[in-house]
């Protein structure tokens, strides 16, 4: 297992994350408590250290269950923990849901205590609640590091414009920074590549990879050309979360689309050409993208686990990732429409302009070697 650090910090990570959304069958599918130890034994074989979850998933059952195994298996010092806060558990109570402040310190306690440690490694914003100021997000989040309860924080599912103002903030009021955010990120759904890659570039964060098979979409269970793997059938047939919860209101389980099944056709024959899972192929896709720290794999059972973590022994070919990007390529808006090559000729009068070489503002140095800067600032 390779190891990141996280962002502009010095927690290292792995590049694999393990997601336990799946610890739990409180929502109607997951895995029951005897199966969600052997995944978490496993990943931690494997040599992952970076485990996700959050205080809604599987009604809190998730938490406990991640903070039962940790103490069980004497890891708390080597894993690095993750949750979030946002999504309110208390029906009527306007304040137990949410990013402000009253919430923040609710439901850290209540992490803590599921958990059943003194402090959270990283501390995630789950979604954006369209109401709180950035300002009293980030203020917030900082106050709990400097209590000690969190180590590090971070956001998820939040507008980049709204991550690049709490960033900002966090700068220039010598605030904890944000190492990370958490998006949706699959051959599927590419949108975060218009403007989250290039902001992380620009921010010096990096992106921490949710739902990689677009919820089981390009795992390998469901292919439009014959019988899944695992007998769920074809199309939306299947068996699994994406069967189960098709339709509802939640739009990343509704993966069922004439594009989509394209992506998992091609991506079927890709997998084949180089005797790998679809699975494998789909991970390995993503992990390699441009911004991305670590993806995270959600696991009901331990075979597709086993199978997620051979997602980094191999490169994919270039003529073949060519092939998964080409037929992956999401349709451009406006005003991306005006950062194509045609419209950036004209602003540059045909000149070639990209980024600038290793070292241009950073030079090597070699210890008794006399070094010249290549600044431009020189």
């Amino acid at each position: 297992m390779d190891y990141y650090t996280l962002g502009k910090t010095g927690l290292r990570v792995s590049r694999l994350a393990l997601g336990t959304m799946t610890f739990g069958e409180d929502w109607g599918w997951g895995a029951e408590e005897s199966t969600a130890r052997q995944i978490f034994d496993k990943y931690l074989e494997a040599g992952g250290n970076f485990i996700d979850t959050a205080d809604m998933y599987t009604n809190g059952n998730s938490e406990k269950m991640l903070g039962q195994f940790v103490k069980e298996s004497g890891s708390r010092d080597r894993v690095v923990i993750s949750t979030k806060f946002s999504y309110s558990a208390q029906p009527g109570n306007p304040n137990a849901g949410g990013n402000g402040r009253k919430n923040i310190m609710r439901a850290v306690e209540g992490s803590l205590r599921r958990l059943n440690t003194d402090y959270i490694d990283l501390y995630i914003l789950h979604t954006w609640d369209q109401v709180t100021p950035a300002e009293e997000v980030m203020r917030s989040l900082d106050n709990l590091v400097t209590a000690g309860k969190v180590r590090h924080v971070a956001l998820s599912d939040v507008p980049a414009w709204y991550m690049a103002q709490a960033q900002t903030l966090a700068q220039e009021r010598h605030w904890e920074p944000i190492s990370t955010i958490q998006l949706e990120y699959s051959l599927v759904e590419r949108n975060i590549e218009f403007e989250y890659v290039p902001l992380v570039k620009a921010l010096g964060s990096g992106i921490m990879v949710w739902s990689p098979l677009a919820s089981g979409l390009l795992s390998g269970k469901y292919k439009p050309s014959k019988e899944s793997t695992e007998g769920s059938g074809t199309g939306a047939e299947g068996s699994g979360r994406l069967s189960t919860l098709a339709g509802g209101d939640n739009p990343a389980f509704n993966k069922f689309t004439e594009q989509n099944w394209a992506i998992v056709a091609e991506l079927e024959k890709v997998a084949k050409e180089i005797n790998r899972s679809m699975a494998q192929v789909a991970v390995n896709w993503v992990v390699n993208r441009p911004g991305v720290a670590s993806v995270l794999m959600g696991a009901t059972k331990l075979h597709q686990l086993e199978d997620n973590l051979g997602a980094l022994d191999f490169s994919l070919p270039t003529e073949l990732q060519q092939r998964l990007d080409e037929v992956s390529q999401p349709d451009s808006r406006f005003p991306y429409t005006f950062f194509e090559p045609s419209f950036q000729g004209m602003i540059h009068g045909g000149a070639a302009v990209g980024d600038k070489p290793v070292g241009y503002s950073q030079p090597i140095f070699v210890p008794g070697e006399k070094q010249e800067s290549n600044s431009s600032e020189d």
